[in-house]
């Protein structure tokens, strides 16, 4: 009770940072088991919508659990304006992604695009965004946006022949990879770059973005390329070990340099007041 009282008078009535890692990792765990499901039924697309409204979930509640419910809001909710007005423009003049369209089979649309659409970005993006923050120390801007950018589009070569399969976006004259065209990675890397920017003044990471958010990057890779190497039918080794490489040359180092500082510094000390207020 004194707990509450303590929240209540500081004006948060919500979880706090222990309980938003709970609610994230709850997501994540939804996350995968969705996943699962998705491999394994004859209805794919069903679970579309679920895994990547836990994928956004997740990765909002773990940038709360730092940065406050409001940061998380904002980086959420620019992140899929980000994608989606890349989307929206994308589909009517073919830049920056090359000449494509969306079926109807992933609902809801607005303007032709998916609103899932815009959560994959969202979600995604973040885990990307974390996965360069640290790898790359504060104050390099330039290399983060980079870094963030390359891990971003590295998903996509996961993506594309994914959700070609299940016939929910086609490409107006195909390409070298799968179907997809090279200027859709370099349309990627354009938007994601653009996205990391947008997002590196708003959480503001330091040395402590979320392991979490690391973690969801890489269970998001080993889903995928054990998907594309044994679940689908058929199998493509190719996507796998595109993907799987590509994803995984940020997963990894993300990954260890995550758990060595962890452990090298043990549990976060307890915040100051003006921590607590979760840096408005």
């Amino acid at each position: 009770m004194g707990f509450l009282r303590r929240r209540r008078a500081a004006g948060r009535t919500g979880p706090g940072p222990d309980g938003l890692v709970v609610a994230g990792a709850g997501c994540l765990a939804g996350m995968v088991a969705a996943q699962v499901a998705s491999g394994v039924s004859p209805d794919p697309v069903r679970q579309t919508g679920p895994v990547v409204g836990l994928l956004a979930a997740g990765a909002a509640c773990f940038v709360a659990s730092r940065r406050g419910p409001a940061r998380a809001g904002g980086a959420v909710g620019a992140a899929m304006a980000v994608g989606y007005a890349a989307e929206w423009v994308g589909v009517r003049t073919g830049v920056p992604f090359g000449r494509y369209s969306y079926t109807p089979v992933l609902q809801p649309q607005v303007g032709g695009v998916p609103m899932a659409v815009a959560g994959a970005w969202a979600g995604m993006g973040l885990a990307s965004h974390a996965v360069a923050a640290t790898l790359v120390p504060e104050g390099r801007t330039g290399a983060r946006v980079a870094v963030g950018a390359a891990a971003l589009t590295a998903w996509d070569l996961f993506l594309d022949p994914q959700m070609m399969r299940q016939d929910l976006w086609r490409w107006a004259d195909g390409g070298v990879y799968r179907g997809v065209p090279a200027v859709d990675f370099a349309g990627w890397l354009g938007v994601s770059a653009l996205l990391m920017a947008v997002m590196e003044p708003i959480v503001e990471w330091e040395r402590d973005a979320p392991g979490w958010l690391v973690a969801l990057y890489g269970v998001m890779a080993t889903m995928e390329t054990l998907a594309f190497t044994a679940v689908f039918d058929p199998p493509d080794r190719l996507v796998a070990a595109a993907g799987g490489t590509a994803m995984g040359v940020f997963a990894v180092p993300a990954a260890a340099l995550a758990f060595r500082r962890r452990t090298a510094t043990g549990p976060r000390p307890a915040r100051s007041p003006r921590r607590l207020a979760w840096r408005r």
